[in-house]
């Protein structure tokens, strides 16, 4: 059995009830944005967050979901796909998942739309049914989002990023849809209780602990959906290098920083950079930062009694740092 196959079982009645309801979410009376959302629809990922919702949801209160939780996961997933399709136009990336990007079928000007057309559904659905605080929570991490994008976009400007602020960029970029996710599964059946707070915290965690390795991808050799090197081209500071331009003498610094502001596009000065970051200890500083992400988030599981929902949330967090793509 593949591994997202195991961690959905305990939750697969509502991983499949959610995508009926997730398709009605999208619905409109224009035929244009229909044909697209269904395009959407049967190109969709491994639907990791609304997964964590469910676990989530069900692990805090002993098996039990709501509508709630439903509307939750959707206005999630909703809100994800949104982001999705106007980072594609931002990137001018013509792919996503191995398909056409919605910009390269559609063009940026539909792409756009179609972004804040199911933006507003997300926001809708939780407004029309009185869902104030699941509303919150969201908006909160689609701020964020925005705010760690910009972020980042300044910092590489001046390529002079401390590892404080890396951590700042991918807790608000990455990380704060995964809390919003786990902190709205609490919501959904436990509103103000303490577990909201917890699992949002669960979630950051976890966040990390992803966004850290995505980057690590940027030094292997395996296809992952990115070629090798793309952060260091498109002048992304991570913390491999962050950690290594603050360990080595000042030539070397100087040598980095002009190839990451000057010579980016250079596939052979970009493959040096690479060879520089592994051998002083860039990939394993990075790995035990991960690592310890992922520890403190099991950590927090701890505190839950035994069940499938937590088995499937521990096989998820090791998922996060394992996997292959």
């Amino acid at each position: 059995m593949k591994i997202v196959e195991q961690i959905k079982q305990p939750i697969a009645f509502e991983m499949d009830l959610f995508e009926q309801k997730f398709q009605l979410s999208m619905s409109s009376k224009v035929a244009l944005l229909n044909r697209i959302t269904h395009y959407i629809v049967n190109r969709k990922g491994k639907q990791m967050r609304p997964m964590f919702v469910f676990l989530v949801s069900k692990m805090v209160s002993n098996g039990e979901v709501s509508e709630r939780t439903y509307r939750g996961a959707s206005v999630i997933e909703l809100i994800h796909t949104a982001t999705l399709v106007h980072d594609d136009v931002v990137d001018d990336s013509n792919r996503r998942r191995g398909f056409f990007s919605v910009n390269a079928l559609w063009k940026n000007k539909i792409a756009v739309l179609i972004g804040d057309f199911l933006l507003s559904k997300g926001l809708l659905l939780s407004i029309d049914n009185n869902d104030f605080d699941l509303l919150k929570i969201i908006s909160i991490a689609v701020r964020e989002m925005s705010e760690g994008e910009l972020l980042q976009i300044e910092k590489a400007r001046k390529l002079d990023i401390t590892e404080e602020v890396y951590y700042e960029i991918i807790r608000q970029k990455t990380a704060t849809l995964i809390a919003a996710c786990c902190s709205l599964g609490a919501a959904s059946v436990k509103p103000e209780s303490l577990h909201v707070e917890t699992m949002r915290k669960f979630g950051e965690l976890i966040g990390m602990a992803f966004q850290i390795k995505d980057d690590l991808f940027d030094y292997g050799d395996a296809q992952i959906g990115k070629p090798t090197g793309i952060d260091i081209k498109e002048q992304k500071m991570t913390l491999p290098l962050i950690y290594v331009l603050n360990q080595v003498a000042k030539k070397d610094k100087k040598w980095l920083i002009n190839s990451i502001k000057n010579h980016n596009k250079d596939t052979k000065r970009v493959k040096e950079v690479i060879a520089f970051v592994k051998e002083h200890g860039g990939l394993d500083y990075a790995i035990g930062k991960m690592k310890q992400f992922q520890r403190e988030a099991l950590e927090i599981l701890e505190d839950y009694p035994d069940s499938e929902y937590k088995n499937s949330l521990k096989v998820m967090v090791n998922y996060v740092i394992e996997r292959k793509k």
